[in-house]
């Protein structure tokens, strides 16, 4: 149970940085991370506490992998064009 609320505090902080440091890439992308790393451990508490097969885990660290390195591409091309990771310096429109 106490890990059960760990992880549920985990993914709450994850997303209260989220929501509040939204200046920086970098920092958007670490706390996705940390929220997916979260959720990654309530499914293993969860499929453990239910005898599941745990294939679904490696799905998700497929796609968690994938969306890491997205948002490391896109970092790495914002910093080339705009020289910093500010969403103030470039442009929406």
């Amino acid at each position: 149970m106490m890990m059960l609320i760990s992880c549920i505090i985990m993914f709450i902080l994850g997303n209260m940085i989220f929501v509040s440091k939204h200046k920086h890439l970098l920092i958007v992308l670490m706390s996705l991370e940390f929220i997916v790393l979260s959720i990654f451990f309530l499914m293993v508490i969860i499929l453990l506490s239910i005898d599941f097969s745990m294939y679904m885990l490696m799905i998700f660290l497929v796609f968690s992998v994938c969306e890491g390195a997205l948002g490391l591409s896109i970092l790495v091309s914002m910093i080339r064009t705009y020289g910093n990771d500010y969403f103030q310096s470039f442009n929406l429109l």
